[in-house]
């Protein structure tokens, strides 16, 4: 019988010092040897860059039995990357992301870097999750985010993932006694209207700072994860990487080819 420890590798956007990812180290730490290796600072909206026109370093900040903690100056991504090539000894049994100080739901998915290191994970048949709250502040609560990030883990280790998939994992801003469970959703339809505000500088010089809203083309889709976090729902969504739109290949093939 295996008695080894599963190898769990933890990453974030929000950096290695958030109090998110402290939280997700706590939750997975009694189930296997953590390894993280998170950005050395916040890296958010990455989504899935890498680093191509720099170096990147890293430094062991913390060591102990079953816990290691890695800073890499590079992207959420690249901290995947360079984990399992440069860090770790084997492919890891498990990686977690998170827990983003923010929502990552619908269409944000692409732009998220915590769902870029989760993906990262997929690509190597990896089952992988990203976490997140709908919270920016950076002294965020947890509480319910960790009670349900450790059910939803549990099960993967339990169950394992289907190869090419991860979930995306999405908790309300509300009191844990008042979440009414989890629910299996689709990625709500619907996009970003993007603003930039002028501004200027202290030296009298022009800059520009992004602000916007999301835009729900299905308010109404019991089904999706914005419906599921407006109804005190934790949403999980699982994602696959194969961008093909299957569906619409037969009808090209017969104007095209």
């Amino acid at each position: 019988m295996n008695t080894e420890k599963p190898l769990i590798l933890v990453s974030n956007d929000d950096g290695v010092h958030a109090k998110g990812l402290a939280a997700l180290i706590e939750v997975v730490k009694p189930y296997g040897k953590v390894v993280v290796v998170a950005p050395e600072k916040g890296e958010s909206g990455m989504s899935h860059a890498i680093t191509i026109k720099n170096y990147l370093r890293i430094t062991k900040l913390h060591s102990e039995e079953n816990l290691e903690i890695y800073s890499c100056t590079g992207t959420p991504a690249d901290s995947i990357k360079i984990a399992l090539n440069q860090i770790l000894d084997k492919k890891p049994d498990y990686i977690v992301s998170g827990i983003n100080h923010g929502s990552n739901s619908s269409i944000s998915v692409l732009y998220s870097g915590t769902l870029g290191a989760a993906m990262e994970g997929s690509f190597y048949g990896i089952p992988s999750i990203g976490f997140s709250i709908l919270d920016h502040d950076k002294d965020a609560d947890f509480e319910l985010a960790k009670k349900y990030s450790k059910i939803i883990f549990e099960d993967v280790l339990k169950n394992g993932l289907p190869d090419s998939i991860c979930l995306n994992v999405n908790f309300p801003l509300i009191d844990t006694n008042d979440v009414k469970g989890i629910k299996i959703c689709t990625q709500t339809k619907g996009y970003w209207s993007e603003k930039f505000e002028k501004r200027t500088d202290p030296n009298g010089g022009n800059y520009y700072w992004l602000t916007g809203r999301l835009h729900n083309l299905e308010p109404n889709n019991k089904e999706s994860d914005e419906w599921a976090l407006a109804n005190n729902l934790v949403a999980v969504v699982p994602i696959k990487i194969d961008l093909t739109a299957h569906e619409t290949i037969g009808n090209l093939k017969k104007r095209l080819t």
